[in-house]
């Protein structure tokens, strides 16, 4: 399926959203969550004695799926469902801080049994059947958590995206609940990335008739709004939550029940995921399972730059990583002609010069472009498709990138005002923290002079004042557009930010 950029945008956001929640989730899993407006910190610690902004089992293990979608993968086809199962085990022999026990119980065992000449996922889903016989209340919500990249390989075939979420949900939970709750999720992705639209129960008439009507009871209760708005915490009657169906239900009671905010309606990400951790219980899960879903409704330019720069996990990835895995998971595994996403260095044949000017106010930033070198800056705010080890990276230690696209039309950039306060608070952090910073797009004819005025509105001066100061140190700045209008609105942006 080919996909809009907007689309583009919401299927890179899934595993980022999801990550996040999870990372935010992690300090308060089975612990005090945060007060009713506190808002959740990515400080580490939790069950596995994480470090600040790492993803726990609920990531890395749909990193393990992802890793596999991204390569073109479908994982409905059995030599991809063993894929799936060995990055599992893979990820178990990596001795991970924190797992189920019902998921260590099954891996543990596939990985001592004989395969006598069985696949190894037959082999798992097998321990898996035997776990429940023995263990009558198994639906537990570890299959649901990894369920998010999913949907990106089949955003065109529903029936063989709700096929795949219950193969890739039966490796380690059996119980029919536990496949049906990863079959809705992956529906709800499904429908956010393509339509733009949270819809929790788009997915009911993929599970089976005889389960339909409970399923339907369950949402109801969940999408209740004026009910969980009477509780003191929304969704707090969900816990606990580590059964499969309390979990959909506490993630759907957050997204749904929070407010979309009406100035930039895509901070409901950061806002439901907050609700979502101060629910309690199984913080991380629940907080994850709704993170992919907010970032598959708001897409990657949704999500803060101080969280895409803290979270990170196993297998040593961090956001870049994961919107290359799921970039990929939507292309068949394709890059685009240019080898973005997962290209060393993304080549641009646009005309640019390689010298880097400072900001009018702040000489401490440089201006420039993808030809700028010998610029000696400590750190790199990149505004365009980038490679892991892009040339005008040199020598720096630190790069964030930004969503933003050089296009007037507002479906180019869904969340512009978000992305452009984002961006110019970016440089404004990395400052503060004594960095020198390069910020640059392909040729700065408009994401950087654009972002560049965001900044120096930022810093408190005259929006005019600062549009005439970038022109002056930039005469090849286009300085109109939706951009460049946008810039001095900024400031409006601050708040809450």
């Amino acid at each position: 399926m080919k996909l809009t950029t907007e689309q583009a945008d919401r299927a890179a956001g899934v595993l980022l959203g999801q990550a996040c929640g999870d990372a935010l989730g992690v300090p308060y899993e089975f612990a005090t969550p945060p007060g009713p407006a506190e808002p959740a910190q990515m400080r580490g610690g939790g069950l596995g004695g994480f470090a600040p902004g790492e993803w726990s089992d609920d990531t890395a293990m749909a990193v393990a799926v992802a890793e596999v979608l991204a390569g073109g993968a479908d994982v409905a086809v059995d030599a991809a469902a063993d894929d799936v199962a060995n990055g599992f085990l893979r990820w178990y022999a990596d001795g991970p801080a924190d797992i189920g026990v019902q998921t260590s119980r099954v891996l543990g065992w596939t990985g001592r049994h004989d395969a006598d000449g069985r696949s190894v996922s037959r082999v798992m889903r097998e321990q898996a059947m035997v776990y429940a016989r023995s263990n009558p209340r198994s639906a537990g919500n570890g299959a649901l958590m990894r369920t998010s990249p999913v949907a990106l390989r089949h955003l065109d075939d529903r029936e063989r995206a709700a096929d795949a979420a219950r193969l890739v949900a039966a490796l380690t939970h059996a119980d029919p609940l536990a496949g049906d709750s990863c079959v809705l999720w992956t529906e709800a992705i499904r429908v956010a990335v393509t339509a733009g639209e949270i819809d929790p129960r788009a997915g009911l008439d993929l599970v089976p008739g005889s389960r339909r009507g409970r399923w339907a009871e369950w949402l109801d209760d969940a999408t209740d709004v004026e009910r969980n708005r009477s509780e003191r915490v929304p969704g707090a009657r969900f816990v606990p939550n580590g059964f499969t169906v309390t979990a959909l239900q506490a993630a759907v009671a957050a997204v749904v029940t929070t407010p979309v905010p009406a100035d930039l309606p895509c901070r409901h990400l950061q806002d439901a995921l907050h609700a979502a951790v101060r629910i309690g219980d199984d913080t991380d899960t629940v907080a994850a399972i709704a993170g992919g879903l907010l970032g598959a409704r708001w897409g990657a330019s949704a999500v803060p730059w101080r969280w895409r720069r803290a979270v990170h996990g196993w297998p040593g990835a961090g956001a870049a990583r994961l919107v290359e895995l799921a970039t990929l998971a939507t292309r068949g595994g394709r890059p685009d002609r240019r080898g973005w996403p997962g290209a060393k260095e993304v080549a641009y044949a646009e005309a640019a010069d390689a010298v880097a000017v400072p900001h009018p106010y702040d000489d401490g930033l440089l201006l420039g472009t993808h030809a700028s070198r010998g610029h000696e800056v400590d750190a790199v705010v990149s505004l365009c498709r980038v490679g892991q080890g892009q040339p005008c990276f040199e020598g720096a230690t630190e790069v964030v990138e930004s969503r933003l696209v050089d296009s007037d039309h507002p479906s180019k950039n869904p969340n512009l005002l978000f992305a452009l306060h984002d961006a110019a608070d970016a440089v404004r952090g990395l400052r503060a923290e004594g960095k020198r910073v390069l910020l640059h797009c392909v040729a700065a004819h408009q994401r950087t002079p654009s972002v560049a005025v965001a900044y120096a509105v930022l810093l408190g001066h005259d929006p005019d004042e600062a549009r005439a100061a970038v022109r002056a140190v930039l005469p090849g700045a286009r300085a109109n557009g939706a951009l460049w209008d946008a810039a001095a609105d900024v400031a409006l942006a601050e708040r809450g930010a």
